[in-house]
């Protein structure tokens, strides 16, 4: 059973598949690995750490011939995967809604293709959620965005000169992401309040030490959709939440939006009227920018400011924390391949019938076999 390790090729993706540390338990459980020249550069990890782990490293060509199995940050080009054997599985993020074609692309071609984002959210795949453990980086890194960008400090600080005020910041949507920038707003010191479309979150905002914001006495909105995700609200909900947020946010220096529903562009969260309404200075990091965005006029890849506020749009926020983000990605993927490891086939052995098996397999036997796509 080989095992490719490809090098990324999408603009700005500085991630790696693999570490030397799943190398070495895919190689004790009786896989070879072969990495491409160059994988793991941009995560700190150098050719040589690979080959140490017992990987061989090679060109693209090389590290394709015979795999079984290839495994990416992102979804390969079909046109990169010039001599990969038909039935080779492709195990990575691929965006299926988005690229459809390319799904297509690599039914056509015959590969079984793994899409790691549609792991369903129960208890048994919580190690192998590439989505959680990214989201959970990316909610630390919006923070330290939000930071880098405000003028002012974030804790309260008395000095002999006077009184530093803490800064305020809002969280809007408190999925992995939105919990891990309150912790890491409260843990810089910061005043932080927060909320989500789901009711079931305020519990989780309060035991983490913020303020939950939360529309009152509009009723049949819970919000939970399929898996835990949120879904979309009532048009009397979206009225009563644009009236709290518009006066509470006019108070906020930094407000970071998480909003995301599967399949579907980033929900709209503020609006140019809103970010009118806020103090010059403040900072907005909007998380969702890569989806069509929460805040209206955010632009992906830049920095712009509107009425005399920066609005942050980073791309691919994970990857700007490359080395941590690589090696929660590998053991995901690690988790995922081993929990269906045959040891005397030394190859994974993925039933038909598993929740997990069907939620992430899109493609198989020459067509795409995704009821999520298919539906969709």
């Amino acid at each position: 059973m080989k095992i490719a390790v490809l090098k990324e090729q999408a603009s700005g993706e500085r991630r790696v598949s693999a570490s030397p540390e799943t190398v070495k338990k895919f190689i004790g459980l009786g896989a070879t690995v072969a990495v491409e020249t160059g994988a793991g550069e941009y995560a700190s990890i150098s050719d040589a750490d690979f080959a140490a782990a017992g990987a061989s490293v090679a060109g693209r060509a090389d590290v394709l011939a015979d795999a079984d199995i290839i495994f990416g940050i992102q979804g390969p080009d079909p046109a990169s995967l010039a001599g990969a054997k038909p039935g080779a599985m492709i195990a990575a993020s691929l965006n299926p809604f988005g690229e459809r074609a390319r799904i297509d692309a690599y039914a056509a071609a015959g590969f079984q293709a793994l899409a790691l984002e549609f792991m369903p959210r129960i208890t048994r795949a919580q190690s192998m959620d590439i989505l959680s453990s990214q989201s959970n980086l990316a909610g630390y890194k919006a923070v330290i965005d939000g930071a880098a960008e405000y003028g002012k400090a974030f804790p309260m600080m008395m000095t002999a000169a006077g009184t530093v005020s803490a800064a305020k910041v809002f969280i809007m949507g408190v999925g992995v992401a939105g919990l891990q920038a309150i912790a890491t707003a409260r843990r810089l010191g910061a005043q932080v309040s927060a909320t989500d479309v789901r009711s079931a979150t305020k519990e989780q905002i309060q035991s983490l030490g913020a303020k939950p914001i939360f529309v009152e006495n509009v009723a049949g909105i819970e919000g939970e959709g399929a898996g835990g995700y949120a879904t979309e609200m009532s048009d009397e909900y979206k009225a009563a939440q644009a009236e709290l947020v518009s006066s509470h946010i006019a108070k906020q220096d930094i407000v970071i939006t998480t909003a995301l529903i599967p399949g579907r562009p980033a929900p709209r969260l503020i609006s140019d009227a809103q970010i009118a309404s806020m103090k010059p200075g403040s900072v907005i990091v909007d998380l969702a920018v890569e989806q069509g965005g929460n805040v209206e006029g955010a632009v992906a890849g830049e920095i712009v400011v509107k009425h005399g506020v920066k609005i942050v749009g980073h791309r691919n926020v994970p990857s700007r924390l490359a080395t941590d983000a690589s090696a929660l990605f590998a053991r995901n993927l690690f988790n995922f391949f081993s929990a269906f490891w045959d040891k005397e086939a030394k190859a994974p052995v993925f039933p038909d019938d598993d929740e997990i098996v069907q939620g992430v397999r899109v493609t198989m036997g020459g067509k795409v076999v995704s009821e999520r796509l298919l539906a969709g």
